[in-house]
């Protein structure tokens, strides 16, 4: 917090560089010290320089290039339908959430922002940018839509700012990212952040940053301490009971339960209704109006929990989640730890259950510890920190889980070794009965008929090497 000394206010913030009216602003909602991202990212992005950004879900990604920019912008005006700076973001949640990040940290500053996704009225955002905007947050999409129907010129863009670059990959908006980029000012700052900075996201970004600094507070693809991470093993039909005992059993402040499938989302949460849970759900295919609604009542907490998709996964930031549960495991191993993100934010703790199913959860399973670096304790089960938890993705034969009465198939590396040998046993076993009765059934018949002319006793391998060489042969 703020500190006084005399008259004078002293912030961890201001020596970041940023100004006395947005230090305060800061300091009146609460937050106390800077994060490692932003404390290194602040400086930089208020000296002009371009930035290649990773920092993991949670840290405070969004104020480090929000909070610079509105002391830059202080200066300066902006023009009808001229933004002076856009940011780009993947999904509309997101989009929003930056859009409510930069009104709280400006109100002692006079700036004007715009909020450019999908689902909205184009008349309504016509007459915001009409006005003239100084922060245009936009999705790919809908900004190229206003673009092409000549209500946006980016002639005038002096900050450009890529938010969860990964994310726009994965969903194939660079194509779209590079279009927009072409139509910016070759003399620019750019701000390129990204969950995970991989080779091809370095690939990626070199496109769009000059002489970058580059800023990495946290490995790759890392989760963070202070979520308690636990798997469930069961059986596919019986994963909704499983949830709600898990549910029922757990001291919830509030949750987010990920599906992988939007079908799925209304089965379940059909079903968590019939059982008198406080529930909501998100994803894709709501309008942009009952998402909105969804988020809200999730973030004031008139509902407890909120079922969704991934589409969601990198656009909540509710610093008091205390719960997430996987109901599926995510196919793409960095799904998972943007999903778990969710909770444990702003050093707080927070609980993560996957419940794992199928054969296919077992190889995404074993993506997503080697991703992470770390074994997914079994619910239960305690961190000894020795290796016996290293075949966590993997189930035991008739062990059981949790609070459930299910059990895991014997598919374990080891379980299908016994089953081989088992079967090889068996094999022998019938082999070895078949010669001997062939051998009995020999010395019966020659004992009944002991004139009986007959072949000579078959050797070696060939032909060549048998004392007997058939007649149609010689």
């Amino acid at each position: 917090m703020a500190c006084i000394k005399g008259s004078v206010i002293t912030s961890p913030f201001l020596d970041l560089g940023l100004s006395d009216g947005l230090a305060n602003a800061v300091d009146a909602l609460g937050y106390e010290t800077p994060t490692p991202i932003q404390e290194a990212a602040i400086p930089s992005v208020l000296m002009g320089r371009d930035i290649l950004g990773s920092a993991q879900t949670g840290t405070g990604k969004t104020a480090s290039f929000t909070l610079p920019m509105i002391d830059i912008l202080d200066a300066g005006r902006a023009k009808a339908r001229m933004p002076r700076s856009l940011i780009l973001a993947p999904t509309r949640e997101l989009a929003a959430q930056v859009a409510e990040s930069f009104g709280k940290f400006s109100v002692n500053h006079r700036l004007s922002m715009a909020l450019l996704i999908g689902g909205v009225s184009f008349s309504d955002q016509e007459a915001a940018l009409d006005k003239g905007v100084d922060v245009l947050i936009a999705t790919p999409g809908r900004l190229l839509d206003h673009f092409e129907r000549g209500k946006v010129l980016l002639q005038d863009v002096k900050i450009l700012v890529i938010d969860e670059a990964d994310r726009m990959l994965d969903m194939g908006f660079i194509p779209d990212v590079e279009r927009i980029v072409g139509y910016l000012p070759v003399m620019r700052q750019t701000l390129f952040f990204s969950a995970t900075l991989s080779e091809e996201i370095h690939k990626i970004g070199k496109k769009f940053v000059m002489n970058p600094k580059i800023i990495e507070v946290a490995k790759p693809a890392s989760t963070a301490d202070t979520v308690s991470q636990r798997l469930i093993w069961t059986k596919p039909r019986d994963k909704r009971d499983v949830l709600r005992k898990l549910l029922r059993r757990e001291t919830l402040q509030n949750a987010v339960i990920f599906c992988n499938r939007k079908r799925d989302i209304s089965t379940l949460l059909s079903s968590l209704k019939r059982h008198e849970f406080n529930v909501a759900a998100l994803h894709g295919d709501m309008t942009q109006s009952a998402r909105l609604a969804a988020l809200s009542d999730f973030k004031e907490g008139r509902v407890t929990l909120l079922i969704a998709s991934d589409v969601a996964a990198r656009g909540l930031d509710i610093p008091s989640v205390s719960h997430v549960f996987n109901f599926d495991v995510p196919s793409n191993a960095e799904d998972y730890v943007h999903r778990i993100g969710r909770t444990g934010r702003a050093g707080r703790s927070g609980s993560a259950f996957t419940l794992a199913a199928s054969e296919d959860d077992k190889k995404y399973l074993h993506a997503i510890e080697t991703l992470i670096g770390q074994s997914i304790l079994l619910d239960g089960q305690e961190n000894t920190g020795d290796d016996q938890t290293a075949d966590a993705s993997t189930p035991k034969a008739g062990k059981k889980t949790g609070n459930t009465s299910d059990t895991a198939p014997d598919t374990d590396s080891g379980g299908k070794s016994r089953s081989r040998n088992k079967k090889s046993g068996k094999k022998q076993a019938m082999n070895e009965n078949a010669r001997t009765g062939n051998e009995k059934t020999g010395a019966a018949r020659d004992a009944k008929y002991p004139d009986e002319k007959r072949p000579p006793e078959w050797k070696g391998n060939s032909f060549r090497d048998s004392d007997h060489i058939p007649a149609f042969l010689r």
